[in-house]
């Protein structure tokens, strides 16, 4: 609901500024928001650290999530052989791994989630600041992200992921 009075709110302010603008050109902008995400490099770049920062997290989950699976297969195999006390001793021990287990990969989901928000702002924050510049270089009135149409005329996204990726380098 918030999202929508937001968006009529924005429409109708630019409503006014063309009527009371008539007399001048108004100069609108658009960026699509997802493709700068997708395609600057600054993107990309943090994309790779994040893969370079968890990958060893990763494979540490990803090869204890075999071993616990490998353990229940051939619990499954033995249970019926050992003898109940046996059993239930291995039963609790299988429980416990894949609990620490369950644990640990939470733990890696929500410290994964908080560093791409992280990384997610830094770049956000760049690009806002490439749009900011572009639109006073170039006297844009308006420079809107994310609508549900735009006509590409007014379509400035390869204008902020050029300046952004110059910027990278």
């Amino acid at each position: 609901m918030n999202h929508l009075l937001r968006r009529l709110c924005t429409a109708a302010t630019v409503g006014f500024c063309l009527t009371a603008a008539q007399a001048q050109e108004v100069r609108l902008g658009f960026v699509s928001t997802d493709r700068v995400l997708k395609e600057a490099s600054t993107a990309k770049a943090a994309q790779t650290k994040l893969e370079q920062e968890f990958s060893k997290r990763e494979k540490d989950l990803v090869d204890q999530g075999a071993s616990i699976k490998s353990m229940a297969d051939k619990f499954e195999r033995e249970a019926p052989t050992l003898p109940e006390t046996q059993r239930q001793a291995k039963q609790k021990l299988l429980l416990e791994q894949d609990r620490d287990f369950q644990r640990k990969r939470r733990e890696f989901q929500e410290d994964l989630n908080s560093r791409k928000n992280e990384e997610l702002q830094l770049v956000i924050q760049r690009a806002n600041k490439a749009i900011k510049e572009i639109a006073v270089a170039e006297k844009y009135d308006f420079i809107f992200q994310d609508a549900v149409y735009v006509n590409p005329k007014h379509d400035i996204t390869d204008k902020v992921i050029k300046t952004l990726n110059s910027v990278a380098k």
